[in-house]
């Protein structure tokens, strides 16, 4: 069975502390020019590793990912509206 995971964004000061960073959980994508890494940890232990990850003199912020707070179907009634549009525009 699949875990629920949750993405912590993790804005760093020097790309040399990734190593430290990919203890925490599992590392997606590290940038370097904004300085930032995506990282994805269970949702159970979300808070801890959040507060650890905080106390690093090296992590500037932590951010939790909104992607779990979005909806990810779409309303039918909306659809049949653009279509309506669509079609009104089309002469």
């Amino acid at each position: 069975m699949r875990k629920k995971r949750q993405g912590l964004i993790i804005w760093y000061k020097h790309r040399s502390n990734l190593r430290h960073i990919r203890r925490y959980g599992h590392l997606i994508y590290a940038s370097k020019r904004l300085k930032y890494a995506l990282l994805y940890v269970n949702e159970a232990e979300l808070e801890d590793i959040e507060q650890k990850l905080q106390k690093h003199a090296f992590v500037k912020q932590v951010d939790r990912s909104i992607l779990p707070l979005l909806r990810e179907q779409l309303e039918q009634k909306s659809l049949i509206n653009d279509r309506k549009f669509d079609n009104q525009i089309e002469l």
